[in-house]
C-alpha cells in the first residue's frame, strides 16, 4: 500500500487517518524517524519514500500544510520503485495519490507512475472513492 504523507508527520487530515488506524503509521515513523524534517532540511530532499511495515509512505513535503509539487511526487516515486527492488515487491495498491487534499491533477501524477514504472513486473492498483 502507499500513501502521501509529510516530513513533519503530520498526518491529521484525509486518507492518511485511515493509514493510521490500520498501521500506527505516525506513532512508528515519529519514533523511528525522530529528527525527519531536519534531515529533509540537510539533504535537501525534495521527495522521498519510507517504506515501513509494508506501507510506503510517499513523502512529497516538508509540513503537513504544504503542497507537493510534481517533482517531489516524482522523486517520491522512483524512492518508492527503488525500495519495491530492494524488498522484492511486485503489487502496489494506492489511492488517487497526492490529488485529494493535496491538490495535484491525477492525469499527471498517473502519467508520472506510469513513466516511473513502465518497464517494471510492478502491479499498480488505484483505489479511487
Amino acid at each position: 500500500m502507499a500513501h502521501c504523507i509529510s516530513a513533519d508527520f503530520g498526518m491529521g487530515k484525509g486518507i492518511v487517518i485511515e493509514f493510521n488506524k490500520r498501521f500506527d503509521m505516525k506513532r512508528k515513523l515519529q519514533s523511528k524517524y525522530p529528527d525527519y524534517v531536519n534531515e529533509w532540511h540537510r539533504n535537501k530532499y525534495k521527495g522521498r519514500c519510507i517504506y515501513e511495515s509494508g506501507v510506503f509512505n510517499l513523502v512529497t513535503k516538508e509540513r503537513y500544510f504544504h503542497k507537493p509539487t510534481y517533482k517531489s511526487m516524482l522523486d517520491a516515486l522512483w524512492d518508492m520503485r527503488a525500495e519495491c527492488k530492494i524488498n522484492n515487491i511486485t503489487k502496489i495498491a494506492m489511492p488517487v495519490i497526492g490529488c485529494g487534499l493535496d491538490r495535484l491533477q491525477w492525469d499527471k501524477v498517473s502519467t508520472l507512475i506510469k513513466e516511473v514504472f513502465k518497464d517494471t513486473n510492478i502491479e499498480i492498483l488505484v483505489c479511487k472513492q
